[in-house]
C-alpha cells in the first residue's frame, strides 16, 4: 500500500506496521489534524504534539476557544457543552475520513477526543489496527 506521497508502507509479518520514519508520520498526522481543525473551526492550533505509543497516536493541542462558544459558556454551560460534543463528533468523523484518504494503510479503528474549554487543551487518541514501529 502507499500514502499520498507515494512512499511504500508495508505491514510486517509480526502484525506491526513498518513506518520508514516515525517523525515523518507525526508531521503528517499534525498536518492533517490542523487541516481538519482549520476546516471545522476556521482557526489553527497554537501548539500541537503528536506521540505514537504502540497502536495509539496521541495528539495534544492548545486551541483557542471559539468566541461564540466562550460567550455561550458564560451564559449557559449546558448548551455550550452540547455544542462542544456535536463539534467533537463532527471533528472525529472528518479526521477519520482524512486519515483514511491520505494514510489508508494506517488502519484507523477509533478516534477519541475531548476538549477542556477552560485550559483550551484538546486531547485526541487515534487507535489503529496494528502497532506502529520504525524500520
Amino acid at each position: 500500500m502507499s500514502n499520498n506521497r507515494g512512499q511504500s508502507r508495508q505491514a510486517r509479518g509480526d502484525g506491526c506496521h513498518k513506518v520508514p520514519e516515525l517523525g515523518e508520520l507525526k508531521q503528517e498526522i499534525a498536518r492533517i489534524y490542523n487541516q481538519v481543525n482549520q476546516e471545522a473551526f476556521e482557526i489553527g492550533v497554537r501548539r500541537l504534539r503528536v506521540d505514537i505509543i504502540g497502536t495509539k497516536i496521541v495528539v495534544l493541542a492548545d486551541h483557542k476557544r471559539i468566541r461564540g462558544l466562550d460567550y455561550l459558556d458564560r451564559v449557559n454551560r449546558a448548551a455550550s457543552r452540547m455544542a462542544d460534543v456535536a463539534l467533537l463528533d463532527a471533528f472525529k468523523e472528518r479526521m477519520r475520513q482524512e486519515l483514511e484518504r491520505q494514510l489508508p494503510w494506517l488502519g484507523v479503528r477509533s478516534i477519541l477526543k475531548d476538549y477542556d474549554p477552560e485550559a483550551e487543551i484538546a486531547g485526541t487518541i487515534i487507535v489503529v489496527d496494528k502497532p506502529l514501529t520504525a524500520e
